[in-house]
C-alpha cells in the first residue's frame, strides 16, 4: 500500500505513520512532504513514474508555494486529484472556522475531512478504515459546519424564501405552483432539501424554525 503524508510537523507525521502501521502492518510504502512545493514535486514525480498512491493524508495549513499558485493543502489536494484521481484523500485542518471548513468541503470534496483536535489514534484508524472501504468520513464539527453553511446557502435563494413565505400563509404544496413559477416536483424537492437542512420532518416545523432563525 502506497501512502502520501503531507504535513509540516514531524511529530504528527510520525503519529500518522504509527497509526497506519498498526492497521496495515509493515507492508506500507510512505512518501513524506512538508510543504506545498515538496508536495507538487512529489505528486508530479509519482505521476510521471506511474507510482500509484492509494491514500493521501494532507494538512490544510501547509507552507505555500506561491510560484505554482499552491497556497494551502486544498490546492495540493486538487493537484493530486488531477494527477491521481483514484487516490483517496483525507484532509486535516486545525481551523475550526465554519467558512474555512466549508470551503475545504466544497472545493476539494475529500473522502475524509477532520478537525485536527478531534483526532485520536483510535479515531484515525477508524477514519482510515472507513475511507479505504469506499465510504466518506466527516468529523462532528465538519458535519455541523457544512450543515450551517448549506442552510444559509439554501435560504439565500429567493424561490426557497418565497416557498416558505407562502407555506407560512397557509398555502398547501399543491397550491404553490399557482404563485411560484416552478414545477411542482421542483418545489417539492426544494422543500425536502430545506427540511434536511433544518433537521425537521414536516412543513409546519420547517416554517417555525425558519421564522425563528430570521429567514422569513
Amino acid at each position: 500500500m502506497n501512502i502520501l503524508i503531507i504535513d509540516d510537523h514531524p511529530l504528527i507525521i510520525d503519529a500518522y505513520k504509527s497509526a497506519l502501521i498498526n492497521i496495515y502492518g509493515q507492508g506500507i510504502s510512505f512518501k513524506i512532504c512538508h510543504n506545498c512545493e515538496e508536495a507538487q514535486i512529489t505528486i508530479d514525480t509519482m505521476s510521471n513514474t506511474f507510482f500509484m498512491c492509494d491514500l493521501a493524508i494532507i494538512d490544510f495549513g501547509l507552507p505555500a508555494f506561491e510560484p505554482a499558485g499552491m497556497l494551502s493543502g486544498s490546492d495540493v489536494a486538487l493537484h493530486l486529484k488531477k494527477k491521481a484521481p483514484e487516490c483517496k484523500i483525507i484532509m486535516i485542518t486545525a481551523h475550526t472556522e465554519v467558512i474555512i471548513v466549508y470551503d475545504i468541503y466544497k472545493k476539494v470534496s475529500p473522502e475524509g475531512l477532520i478537525i485536527k483536535n478531534e483526532i485520536t489514534p483510535l479515531s484515525l484508524q477508524a477514519i482510515i478504515n472507513t475511507v479505504m472501504c469506499g465510504d466518506t468520513y466527516q468529523s462532528l464539527h465538519v458535519k455541523n459546519s457544512v450543515k450551517e453553511i448549506w442552510k444559509k446557502e439554501l435560504m439565500v435563494e429567493d424561490y426557497n424564501r418565497l416557498i416558505l413565505f407562502y407555506l407560512s400563509k397557509g398555502y398547501k404544496i399543491k397550491d404553490l405552483e399557482e404563485v411560484i413559477p416552478l414545477a411542482g416536483s421542483t418545489i417539492q424537492r426544494r422543500i425536502i432539501n430545506m427540511k434536511k437542512a433544518f433537521s425537521v420532518s414536516d412543513d409546519s416545523s420547517l416554517v417555525k424554525d425558519a421564522f425563528k432563525q430570521g429567514f422569513i
